[in-house]
C-alpha cells in the first residue's frame, strides 16, 4: 500500500487532522490524540487496548509488525507498508487505532455523532 492511499483513508475519518510535531514525521490525529503515526515504509497504529492482544500481529505478520518503540506497552505497533499484510488489514488498523483513541477521548471531545457500539458516527450529537 502507498502512503498517500493509507493516509487518504486516515484523514477520512470524522474529526482526523495531520500534524507534523516533529519534521519528518506526519501524524493523523482526532482532537489532540494520536491515531495514526505515518511513515513512507510504515504506519504506527494502536492495535489493541493491551500489549497481549496487540502481539496477536507480531504472530501473524512477523516480518511486517513491530511493536512500536516508547508506546508499545500500550498496544500500539509498527505496519510495515511494502511488505507482506493485505492492503484491507492495514486500513483495518487504522480504522481500529481510531476507534480506540476516539473511545478513550472524553465524550465532549469525540467526533460529533460518535457511536461507541458501532465505533463510528451515527450522524447525531454525540451523549
Amino acid at each position: 500500500m502507498e502512503l498517500g492511499t493509507i493516509r487518504y483513508h486516515a484523514l477520512a475519518k470524522e474529526g482526523a487532522w495531520v500534524d507534523a510535531p516533529w519534521e519528518d514525521q506526519e501524524v493523523a490525529k482526532v482532537a489532540d490524540k494520536v491515531f495514526c503515526f505515518l511513515s513512507d515504509t510504515w504506519i504506527g497504529v494502536k492495535c489493541a487496548p493491551s500489549r497481549e492482544e496487540a502481539d496477536e500481529w507480531l504472530h501473524r505478520f512477523p516480518d511486517d509488525a513491530t511493536p512500536m518503540p516508547y508506546l508499545r506497552q500500550h498496544g500500539w505497533n509498527s505496519l510495515r507498508l511494502h511488505g507482506g499484510i493485505p492492503d484491507d488489514q492495514l486500513e483495518e488498523a487504522v480504522d481500529e487505532s481510531y476507534r480506540l483513541v476516539v473511545d478513550g477521548l472524553p465524550v465532549a471531545r469525540r467526533p460529533h455523532g460518535w457511536s461507541a457500539v458501532t465505533g463510528e458516527a451515527t450522524g447525531q450529537e454525540a451523549q
